[in-house]
């Protein structure tokens, strides 16, 4: 059968919060069949635990933020991105503060960790969540509109469309389509860096929000330029981060997807609504598993690679 995954050894790191500016150690530990993905504050009083999951979701902005009563944690759509693209089931992550590091700004960092790690299959089927029927969300009307949709789909694959009216935006590519069964999430999504503008800074540190942020860690453009002095990773890097994001909202459906997600200027609000909007429909999905990675041919990354 295809197996559930999970990671081998422990393994730890340290980095900085984009919104809170805090120092934060993070652990990686494996977990037992069936467990899914757990996050664990342990730095508060007693150990609170977080699963990701999207009904647990209680903020969007700037970043998907998981909460359990006064007690959250922020930014966990590019952990979560990078636990889709090595298809990992099953992991706990510790954390000794509100938010999980954005290292340099991309999901690269942490499947560098996974891999360290190893990965291992478990004695226990890999449940995917298979679209029935089309499912959509919509954000306002004519040209503003925002909109994402998930449709039945033999794999997984993302399509996303993005416009900003920058210049330094606008001068590379507004749309980009990835197949987990055809392309790479390693060298073609994961690397991608979230991105920011300078002139919003002091606003969103008002708000509490990008205290950490830097050209460490994020694409920073003025009016008219990127600043980074190294540029783009990709020609594409700005959509492809946006579906970076996608995959790593859609992952706290709990199980990997066979769907096609199709957006427009979606975000992490609008991909937890279209979460959210599946899991009330029963009917418009089923949980599956297969026999054989043979039968699921179309369903397996070629980056679910034992490492």
């Amino acid at each position: 059968m295809l197996r559930q995954r999970t990671i081998k050894n422990l393994v730890k790191t340290t980095g900085v919060g984009v919104h809170s500016g805090r120092r934060v150690e993070i652990t990686l530990r494996p977990a037992q069949a069936n467990t899914g993905i757990i996050f664990h504050r342990v730095d508060t009083p007693e150990v609170v635990d977080l699963p990701a999951h999207a009904d647990k979701v209680g903020d969007t902005r700037m970043a998907s933020v998981l909460q359990n009563g006064d007690v959250r944690v922020s930014t966990v759509e590019h952990l979560m991105s990078a636990l889709a693209g090595l298809g990992i089931d099953n992991i706990h992550v510790d954390l000794n503060a509100e938010e999980v590091p954005i290292m340099d700004g991309s999901a690269g960092t942490f499947v560098y960790l996974l891999r360290s790690a190893g990965i291992e299959e478990q004695d226990a089927p890999k449940r995917f969540l298979r679209v029935l029927k089309t499912v959509e969300v919509q954000d306002g009307e004519g040209e503003n509109a925002k909109w994402a949709r998930l449709e039945p789909y033999a794999g997984f694959s993302l399509a996303f469309s993005i416009n900003f009216h920058h210049p330094a935006i606008d001068s590379t590519a507004s749309f980009a389509e990835v197949d987990f069964a055809r392309d790479s999430y390693t060298k073609e999504i994961a690397r991608a860096r979230t991105f920011g503008f300078a002139q919003e800074v002091e606003a969103l540190r008002a708000h509490g929000l990008a205290r950490g942020g830097s050209l460490d860690n994020a694409i920073v453009m003025d009016e008219f330029r990127i600043l980074n002095a190294d540029g783009l990773r990709y020609d594409d890097e700005f959509v492809k981060h946006k579906i970076l994001d996608a995959i790593g909202d859609l992952y706290l459906i709990g199980h990997p997807l066979l769907a096609r997600y199709v957006a427009c200027k979606s975000g992490h609000a609008l991909n937890n609504k279209l979460a959210r909007t599946l899991l009330a429909q029963p009917d418009a999905y089923e949980i599956i598993t297969y026999d054989s990675a043979a039968a699921a041919a179309d369903a397996v990354s070629q980056d679910w690679r034992l490492a």
